[in-house]
């Protein structure tokens, strides 16, 4: 099946691959000539504007954005609609926010395009381990574009099949699945994302406990010298807590126990922020994945004024002295 691939980075570039891997012709295209060139000479048909990437596909074309959200997806999933005609379908398959896709499926529909929604998971280890994808959009268009979805997922694979699911049939046990209308694959991406801030947050203050262990300010009988990388390990064979996730912490704490080289500095993609927007508009209770989203806010702070405060007051009330600026 052809497929065109818009956004050439890390994920886009490794699904081109794996796509073209399965079978598929890719028509790719990147603002970087370079990234263009290097996935042309692997097969791919290179394109030199968003104009030529149109002409190469075939009607009804289909065409996968992966570059980052906000302005870039708004203007490139736009320009992609005025050079395309009604039939043709156009994918977004990076971190939008659900309502916008809800907005652009409305103003695609118009011109009788199609739009897709598609939360993807899987990060550079893609390209071998397969993308869990999340699809939102037309029923029957996604239906379309089964085989692109089948190739890129990760498949069975070795894991277990869920006792019962032979009953319910579907795509889900192969990694992917059609969520639901315009939107419903990028919220169901979006509260993946939040509650993969809660699972990271977890396993990282667990073994910020294991590092404190043996505090001077502990009794002595109750000091242990723990070794981080062997618990990671221990526990990626047999313990109810073993994760993919805590596989990517097992490797970074063999790589360097310490993690010396990382500042602690913690970003956020947007999705933790919207999905506690989410809890907040249904009025469901999200502690865990708010409290996650927060200790990133506060992971790019010095001390700040609120804590300042805060030791003022203990100051004030009762003479509790303060670890002194610089101290």
């Amino acid at each position: 099946m052809q497929i065109g691939m818009i956004g050439l980075g890390r994920m886009g570039g490794n699904m081109a691959r794996r796509l073209m891997r399965g079978g598929h012709q890719v028509v790719a295209f990147d603002m970087s000539p370079d990234n263009v060139a290097k996935l042309s000479g692997e097969g791919a048909q290179g394109a030199q504007s968003l104009q030529d990437f149109v002409s190469r596909l075939n009607p009804p074309r289909a065409a996968w954005v992966m570059v980052p959200a906000g302005d870039a997806t708004e203007k490139t999933v736009m320009t992609l609609a005025e050079a395309m005609q009604a039939g043709d379908a156009i994918i977004d398959g990076g971190n939008s926010y659900f309502k916008d896709d809800v907005r652009r499926s409305k103003q695609l529909a118009a011109r009788g395009i199609h739009y897709l929604d598609v939360g993807t998971s899987g990060g550079v280890w893609g390209i071998d381990r397969g993308y869990c994808l999340m699809i939102g959009g037309p029923a029957e268009v996604a239906a379309r574009l089964d085989p692109i979805f089948r190739t890129l997922a990760p498949g069975r694979g070795e894991i277990v099949a869920t006792p019962g699911r032979e009953r319910l049939g579907g795509t889900a046990e192969h990694g992917y699945l059609h969520c639901g209308p315009a939107g419903a694959g990028h919220f169901v991406k979006m509260v993946h994302n939040g509650i993969e801030y809660g699972l990271m947050q977890a396993y990282a203050e667990g073994f910020d406990i294991f590092r404190n262990a043996n505090s001077n300010e502990l009794p002595a009988d109750y000091r242990y010298e723990l070794n981080l990388p062997d618990i990671a390990e221990l526990w990626r064979r047999g313990s109810v807590v073993g994760s993919w996730l805590l596989d990517l912490t097992a490797i970074a704490l063999a790589e360097n126990p310490s993690l010396s080289n990382y500042s602690g500095f913690v970003q956020d993609s947007g999705e933790g922020r919207w999905t506690v927007m989410a809890a907040v508009e249904q009025a469901v209770p999200a502690d865990v994945l708010t409290a996650a989203l927060y200790t990133r806010f506060r992971s790019r702070q010095e001390h700040t004024f609120a804590e300042k405060m805060l030791s003022a007051m203990r100051h004030q009330f009762g003479g509790h002295v303060e670890r002194p600026t610089g101290g």
